[in-house]
């Protein structure tokens, strides 16, 4: 809980100071988002740790297989960083950017969980024999 106040009060002070800094010098205001987010997702990585922890216990405890897991694991991944970076380039005034990145997390997105599909598709097989 303290974690979300203090990334959402350095969050609200970037972005005023980057509305003020954007009349000036917008690529100024960018960096500085830049650097906003680069210290919220930075102070994540310590809680990121514990979560993927507990993921891998529940990954042991539940018996399946570890590989079922991970396109799980990469997808969200993929999202997360699909999501930052798209913004990212809309508040840079690229929205056709921010589309292209859109569009290739999807795309990576469906490879990474490419393996699921297949074995889905497997089970599905063997079901109709």
């Amino acid at each position: 809980m303290e974690q979300v106040i203090q990334a959402a009060v350095l969050c609200v002070v970037a972005a005023l100071l980057a509305l003020v800094l954007k009349k000036g010098t917008p690529e100024a205001a960018l960096l500085l988002t830049l650097g906003a987010t680069t210290v919220v997702l930075l102070s994540l990585s310590r809680d990121l740790k514990a979560l993927l922890g507990f993921l891998e216990e529940l990954v042991e405890e539940s018996g399946l297989s570890g590989a079922l897991f991970v396109p799980l694991y990469k997808t969200v991944g993929i999202a997360l960083v699909v999501k930052v970076g798209g913004n990212l380039c809309r508040d840079a005034g690229e929205s056709a950017l921010a589309s292209a990145v859109e569009t290739a997390g999807a795309v990576c997105a469906l490879l990474a969980a490419l393996p699921l599909l297949r074995a889905v598709l497997t089970l599905l097989l063997e079901l109709m024999q």
